[in-house]
């Protein structure tokens, strides 16, 4: 028996306890609203199925959108002891588990023996799902720009280590993971504005923000040289690393931890359709004074509508105009 999901075209076909749910050509943010919803109302049945297959069959483009949906429909069902599996899963959707590492959480079968395919063929796969991923004049600008900022880095790096030493002994570096695009975990490094054990005390400061993600204006985990670091950006210096080795844009959106990233909805996960950035909307539109998640998902859209080469050149020179306001927060 075949009935259609409530809001879209997602047949679900029950076979005695289990349903398998054929997902269509695109899975992008519309249609990933309604494949949460078409789960979620499946396992809230008076007699819930006992497993879930999600059947790729015809699917051939899958966004952050449509990951996000399937990250969550994994989590209801595991919640409600329901076994969850991936079916038919071609070589486009296998990229996009592969770049995030969810080939190993996943149970997944595929339309051949994708799983030997080496990750270089894998990438070719991988969905545009925006056009600056395979803008290589971004890319250029992103090479060149993060040279001449480690240069900088470079030079500045002993007297920041001085400073950071004499304040507050400890290690230079804080190394934090953050999600980039499409949810791509990976290591972000800047120069130690906290406190050594400020991943500890985390729980103890009061989140003046709304939404998932984390903000205090007088955190008393920031050490008196961290807020100059902070004030004047100098603290992110190191992230320049992180764009020469392609994790990071020189412009982008805001990375995420995975713990904000957890509380995502479905909608919220277009923020990682695009790299995330040193600078972007939400660093030139008063950072320091967001306070609400929904402004933050504002700011990316906007990036994202709005992109072109000119447009992330105007951002950079913003960047460099309010570096020593007084007035400009921190990531």
């Amino acid at each position: 028996m075949t009935s259609p999901s409530p809001q879209a075209d997602f047949p679900v076909i029950f076979l005695q306890d289990t349903v398998i749910i054929k997902v269509p050509s695109r899975l992008s943010v519309l249609e990933a609203v309604a494949f949460k919803q078409t789960c979620q109302d499946l396992t809230q049945k008076e007699v819930p199925p006992k497993k879930i297959i999600v059947d790729f069959r015809d699917t051939i483009f899958m966004d952050s959108s449509g990951l996000g949906a399937l990250v969550s429909n994994f989590k209801i069902t595991q919640d409600k002891g329901i076994a969850f599996s991936l079916n038919n899963v071609n070589s486009k959707v296998m990229a996009v588990l592969n770049l995030t590492e969810l080939d190993r959480v996943f149970e997944i079968q595929t339309v051949s023996d994708i799983r030997t395919t080496p990750s270089r063929h894998l990438e070719e796969q991988l969905p545009t799902t925006h056009p600056s991923i395979r803008s290589w004049m971004k890319r250029f600008i992103d090479i060149v720009g993060s040279m001449v900022g480690l240069v900088i880095t470079s030079i500045l790096f002993i007297p920041i280590t001085f400073a950071i030493t004499i304040d507050n002994p400890g290690p230079i570096f804080f190394q934090q993971t953050r999600c980039g695009w499409m949810g791509k975990r990976f290591k972000i490094w800047k120069f130690r504005s906290m406190c050594v054990d400020a991943e500890a005390k985390k729980s103890e400061v009061e989140n003046q923000a709304q939404g998932a993600f984390f903000k205090n204006d007088n955190d008393p985990r920031i050490t008196k040289v961290g807020r100059f670091l902070r004030r004047t950006s100098l603290d992110e210096l190191p992230q320049f690393l992180n764009v020469l080795k392609g994790e990071m844009s020189l412009v982008g959106t805001r990375p995420p931890t995975p713990d904000e990233v957890e509380k995502y909805e479905v909608p919220e996960w277009q923020r990682l359709d695009v790299k995330p950035g040193m600078t972007g909307e939400w660093q030139v539109n008063g950072r320091s004074t967001v306070r609400s998640f929904e402004d933050v998902i504002r700011l990316d859209l906007k990036y994202q509508k709005n992109w072109n080469l000119l447009y992330d050149l105007q951002l950079i020179f913003k960047t460099v105009t309010i570096l020593f306001n007084k007035n400009s927060g921190a990531m």
